[in-house]
């Protein structure tokens, strides 16, 4: 009786620290994800604050080409409450995808920016807009950068919780899957172009 109640409290103490181990794994793996977005949250602000100066430098050149300004300032504004919103619940599917789709609509409209701006040659020669358009490159690169460190965390932590026999306790202890911070429209796969030469 007495080695029977033995093994059976050792398989217990196992199976526990089996749980805490899972568990405590998964926290880390989660708060991995979580500070991998935070690093695309401060590159994601940086471009935000960079779009307004862009634009306003823009403005005296581009008088007749208001619908495209106010098009891009109205992405930028969508793209930064998704952006709040996705930071204060970067582990939330949704706010993830609500994001990626501002993003997307932001690239169209700077996209759409930057072409227009071409046909102006003393704008693509006034030397705040060129400063500005290099600070966007710098951290158009930089998001680029931050979003695959946060996908590869992402990943791991996906895997982690989606293996025998974690998957058990993931699903126990309310680890929800996290969003891959990813471009799924082909257009939106092209690079900003800001390149003004």
């Amino acid at each position: 009786m007495s080695i029977t109640l033995l093994v059976l409290i050792g398989i217990v103490v196992v199976a526990v620290l089996y749980v805490i181990g899972a568990y405590n794994g998964l926290i880390q793996l989660r708060n991995r994800f979580k500070n991998a977005f935070a690093q695309i949250d401060v590159q994601l602000k940086r471009r935000y604050d960079l779009i307004p100066n862009l634009v306003e430098t823009a403005k005296g050149y581009l008088k007749h080409e208001r619908e495209t300004l106010e098009a891009v300032i109205a992405a930028r504004n969508s793209a930064a409450a998704a952006s709040a919103k996705a930071a204060a619940h970067p582990d939330d599917s949704g706010a993830i995808r609500g994001l990626v789709g501002a993003e997307g609509a932001l690239t169209g409209a700077m996209g759409r920016f930057f072409a227009l701006a071409e046909a102006y040659p003393d704008l693509k020669a006034n030397q705040n807009m060129m400063q500005l358009t290099e600070e966007l490159t710098s951290t158009e690169n930089k998001i680029a950068f931050a979003r695959q460190a946060y996908n590869d965390s992402v990943m791991i932590y996906n895997t982690k919780r989606e293996q025998f026999p974690t998957v058990l306790i993931a699903g126990a202890l309310n680890f929800a899957p996290a969003e891959l911070f990813e471009i799924t429209a082909p257009a939106e796969r092209e690079a900003v172009k800001v390149s003004f030469s």
